[in-house]
């Protein structure tokens, strides 16, 4: 496990920062591939949906269901 690394996503125009472990950026990279999306468009959707959720976590889980359903 790497330590979690924060990077930039622009979510309907706004900036803001996620921090997630290497692991899940690259599982969320593969994610918005396999969607036929960008990461901020991915970003976006999983943000729309997320509720209570903090978006790190909801980013999180999304790659976890990702994977869990291949």
């Amino acid at each position: 496990m790497t330590r979690p690394a924060k990077r930039s996503l622009t979510l309907h125009g706004h900036r803001t920062s996620v921090t997630l472990e290497d692991e899940f950026w690259q599982g969320f990279r593969d994610l918005a591939a396999a969607e036929g999306l960008g990461i901020n468009a991915l970003a976006a959707r999983i943000d729309d949906a997320r509720g209570d959720t903090g978006l790190a976590t909801a980013i999180r889980l999304a790659v976890l269901a990702h994977y869990r359903d291949r």
